[in-house]
């Protein structure tokens, strides 16, 4: 990493500020050459961490725009190393006239995701902040920014720490022992971590618990709306996009597929699914649409399922409310409030049935708190909730493995059976937070047990 990368770090479009970030071992040298300080110092003798007034020159040495230029020395720095950040106005001919002229002062286009694969390899952050970085860049909710920056600052690494050092600790004695029998080390005996690996057993399965969060918060509900054809699904759906997506007309079988649609309600995304209506159809399409839509009930977080109340229950309805039930969770809109409601609420058995106009938007308002409350959580979103697969199917792993290797210790294995497992739950966390096992337990050896003096 002794070469000079640069990049445009902002959308590469007309705006109030443009920026272009540098990072490595001469860029503030390489920065001076296109910068002309308007008072004071040049870049390299400026004060760090402080931006200054410069001219910013093009290829032809022509003064192109008056922007801020600050210089960050390493290993301070967000990648470790030397960093430069230009804040121009955000001309997209500005940033790409001195992006060139960069280039031709020795720098090179920096590639996707290496100024934070820098700062990783540096040790500026490990691999759960490293991944986290771009989940901020996406986060759709303020809940899933928070998550994000509390793990781009360390949070999930702070909790898995103490984890990974204690199973260290146990395998870095066992192999003391056995590697040095010379030297003055307390005997290892698998009783006296039995604590030890039920607590940390605990410590795993608490950031598991709240995988199911961290999914909602990053990626948002899956929310299919389900019901016969004509009760109003489609027209939910256009109402709480705001906006007509769909088409809805009085012909039944309209929707004949799933539609997707994207919305914030409330603090939550909902990834809403309009689909089919359920019923009995001869036609090959149709039917392959109300297939569609009794899978995407299965796989949903919530189900809102849609009955005209304005016309009695239908045998449709009631295969829709089968359909529903088999979300995780279920929210019942009566609709065409606006006609007149027939149905009687109280006879629907579900916890919360909501009558609501598409057309005149009247009760849309009380949908938002009951969505709310059923993925409420006191979870607090600070980096601890997992929200990568990556991660959660390496933290089961983990716990998976200390499972075992107290349940071999319970059946009187042998310790270095026992340590197996211990040994792969390590490697699982290890693999997470891009730490090396084998490197580790041979730093920790030495460091605790002074081995040869």
């Amino acid at each position: 990493m002794s070469d000079i990368i640069a990049a445009i770090s902002t959308a590469l479009a007309p705006a109030g500020i443009g920026v272009i970030r540098m990072s490595g071992p001469g860029c503030v040298q390489a920065a001076e050459t296109i910068l002309h300080p308007v008072y004071g110092a040049p870049l390299s003798r400026s004060v760090p961490r402080k931006l200054c007034l410069y001219d910013l020159q093009d290829r032809q040495g022509r003064t192109i725009d008056r922007i801020l230029a600050v210089q960050t020395p390493g290993p301070d720095s967000y990648t470790g190393e030397d960093t430069v950040e230009l804040q121009c106005h955000g001309s997209p001919a500005v940033l790409t006239e001195a992006l060139a002229n960069l280039f031709g002062h020795g720098a090179r286009q920096a590639l996707p995701g290496e100024f934070t694969k820098r700062a990783f390899l540096n040790g500026r952050m490990d691999l759960t902040a490293a991944e986290a970085v771009i989940d901020l860049i996406e986060a759709e909710t303020a809940d899933a920014a928070a998550n994000a920056a509390g793990q781009v600052g360390g949070a999930l690494l702070r909790k898995l720490r103490p984890v990974y050092e204690d199973l260290l600790s146990v395998m870095s004695h066992f192999h003391a022992v056995l590697d040095y029998p010379d030297e003055d080390i307390d005997d290892f005996e698998l009783k006296n971590y039995q604590a030890l690996l039920e607590a940390r057993k605990k410590t795993l399965e608490a950031l598991l618990s709240t995988a199911d969060r961290g999914r909602v918060v990053k990626n948002g509900v899956k929310a299919v709306i389900l019901g016969r054809p004509n009760a109003g699904k489609s027209s939910l759906l256009n109402a709480l996009a705001g906006y007509e997506r769909v088409i809805v007309t009085e012909i039944p079988g309209t929707t004949r597929d799933t539609v997707e649609e994207k919305i914030r309600l409330g603090s939550l995304v909902l990834r809403l699914i309009d689909t089919a209506g359920i019923r009995d159809t001869g036609d090959l399409v149709e039917r392959i649409g109300v297939d569609r839509a009794l899978e995407a009930a299965k796989d949903a977080d919530l189900a809102l399922l849609v009955i005209d109340g304005s016309a009695p229950l239908t045998e449709e309805d009631r295969r829709a409310m089968e359909a529903a039930n088999t979300a995780r969770h279920c929210v019942c809109i009566l609709s065409k409030s606006d006609l007149g409601l027939t149905l009687d609420p109280e006879t629907l058995d579900f916890d919360t049935v909501l009558p609501v106009s598409a057309v005149t938007g009247a009760g849309l308002e009380a949908l938002a708190p009951v969505v709310e409350g059923l993925f409420a959580s006191d979870a607090p979103c600070d980096g601890t909730l997992l929200t990568n697969l990556r991660h959660e199917t390496a933290i089961r792993q983990a716990r998976d493995a200390i499972v075992r290797s107290m349940e071999s210790m319970d059946s009187g294995a042998t310790p270095d059976a026992v340590l197996l497992d211990v040994e792969e739950a390590l490697e699982a966390i290890a693999g997470l937070t891009g730490q090396s096992m084998r490197e580790d337990i041979t730093n920790d050896i030495f460091s605790r047990f002074c081995v040869g003096k």
